[in-house]
């Protein structure tokens, strides 16, 4: 009988029972399942460990550096690994160990510079574009794809060419390739965003649409766009690399791992740590910005990053 009275209720009351049974939940707490969720698999705790380290090599490079990056012994030149030099020394005999350490800070500084300048020109022109739509929408978003659709390194080269070699140049270059992608993402962010409840009962009381873009929109691009940003590490410093390493990135004395590895492939087969050593760091620098970047995708996309257990 009693059962039959509890299905009955839960039959003619099933709102209330929803509530109670709400109220019934633990809170959840969002920094723990963040944390839980990004590091559920262990090839993401080796990526973020991995950039602390990058990160810590960078700051502390004059202190584990054991030589100048830039310091020359002409009396010790193709030094092979061993002894005070643990991986040799280059053509003007400079320690290629100190040489990478100090390329870390290179590689850091272009990348961060790379994707904050990208990622600040796409995401204006993503809001204005996906708010305003129409014609403004169209034709920005026809120029993105034809701009997307030139392979990217032709028109870094082309821009590096024209803006000359050097940080600036390298950041400017890449930058351009890179924010048609965040335009894209914005874009279409804007155009599901604006759709809620929240944005029209904020357009409903008369809000400008400056407002509207800045206070409401805006904050719920931020994560998708996070994710885009540490993803888009990777890319910049490949791309850094690569133009280095055709002589239009960062040039010499400077120590950028791309024209470390062109200036010791030459002496590939009597010195193969010269052009293996820095492509090695490359290689894990992208890697480990690429599982953070994975990670974080799966933490901060509410469709991906699940529920505590």
């Amino acid at each position: 009988m009693t059962d039959t009275r509890d299905a009955a209720d839960r039959l003619f009351h099933p709102a209330e029972v929803e509530v109670l049974d709400e109220e019934l939940l633990p809170p959840v707490n969002e920094f723990k399942r963040f944390v839980k969720v990004f590091f559920k698999r262990k090839i993401v705790l080796v990526g973020f460990v991995l950039v602390v380290i990058i990160l810590l090599v960078a700051a502390l490079a004059d202190v584990i550096a054991p030589f100048s990056p830039y310091e020359q012994d002409l009396y010790n030149v193709l030094a092979a690994p061993g002894g005070a030099h643990l991986l040799g020394t280059d053509a003007l005999g400079r320690d290629l160990f100190s040489r990478i350490i100090h390329g870390t800070r290179v590689a850091l500084a272009v990348g961060v510079s790379t994707v904050l300048v990208s990622a600040a020109i796409g995401t204006l022109i993503g809001l204005i574009a996906g708010y305003a739509e129409g014609a403004l929408q169209t034709v920005v978003m026809r120029l993105t794809d034809a701009m997307m659709a030139i392979p990217s390194l032709i028109l870094q080269i082309i821009i590096a060419n024209v803006l000359k070699s050097g940080v600036p140049g390298v950041v400017l270059a890449v930058a351009i390739t890179l924010f048609p992608g965040y335009i894209r993402l914005i874009n279409g962010q804007v155009l599901s965003l604006k759709q809620n409840d929240y944005v029209l009962a904020a357009r409903s009381m008369g809000a400008a649409k400056a407002r509207i873009v800045l206070e409401h929109i805006l904050p719920n691009c931020l994560s998708p766009l996070i994710v885009q940003m540490t993803m888009m590490m990777g890319v910049a410093i490949m791309a850094e690399a690569g133009l280095s390493f055709l002589g239009l990135g960062i040039l010499p004395p400077t120590a950028a791992w791309g024209s470390m590895a062109y200036d010791g492939y030459r002496y590939l087969m009597m010195r193969p740590l010269l052009s293996l050593a820095p492509g090695f760091a490359i290689m894990i620098l992208v890697f480990s910005f690429n599982m953070v970047g994975d990670g974080l995708r799966d933490a901060l996309d509410p469709k991906l990053r699940g529920s505590l257990g």
